[in-house]
């Protein structure tokens, strides 16, 4: 049996409610972006309320962060000041959860995105979302890792310290307290 992925209609409007109070608590994140819209793109994707439900249930405070006029999507990411805490203790992927042979991780944050319908932010997004303010002060987050990397068995994560944004590698198969991952959505 598959899990439920839609809110009831008094979910929807706490979940749309908190949303909107972040959106107007954090104007320097979308300046130019009009609330009224976005919540006719919310109240038209029920799955994508129930995705967002997901990185708020886990610790993200997702908020819009960006607008695609192209698609005609806002994409949120989780602006959580440190990485989720309910997404943290988690390998890169499958493959890497796989080949773990002792204290394997529950979860790899690749699966967990992607069972949320959600993506890890990628290199550049996170570098957006550092560039509206730091985030990752204490912990690091796993980022969507180029192809040829994880070829050779690694995965790359950010943090940032010392004023600055900092990228990293590790093996994919790594997990620790302090490292999770935020994601991003498009709605």
């Amino acid at each position: 049996m598959g899990i439920k992925k839609n809110l009831s209609p008094d979910q929807q409007a706490k979940l749309i409610s908190v949303l909107k109070t972040r959106f107007e608590e954090n104007r320097q994140r979308h300046p130019d972006i009009e609330w009224a819209k976005i919540q006719t793109k919310l109240e038209a994707n029920p799955e994508k309320l129930w995705s967002l439900q997901e990185m708020e249930s886990t610790g993200g405070e997702p908020d819009v962060i960006d607008f695609d006029s192209k698609a005609g999507e806002y994409i949120f990411y989780d602006c959580s000041e440190e990485s989720p805490k309910g997404r943290r203790s988690l390998c890169y992927d499958r493959k890497a959860l796989e080949s773990r042979k002792a204290h394997p991780p529950k979860n790899s944050a690749m699966d967990m995105a992607a069972a949320m319908g959600i993506e890890l932010l990628a290199e550049e997004q996170y570098q957006a979302l550092q560039d509206i303010h730091p985030v990752d002060t204490k912990t690091s987050s796993w980022l969507k890792t180029p192809k040829e990397i994880r070829a050779l068995g690694g995965a790359i994560f950010g943090d940032f310290r010392y004023g600055e944004v900092f990228v990293y590698h590790n093996g994919a198969e790594s997990y620790y307290a302090a490292r999770g991952f935020r994601g991003a959505l498009r709605v």
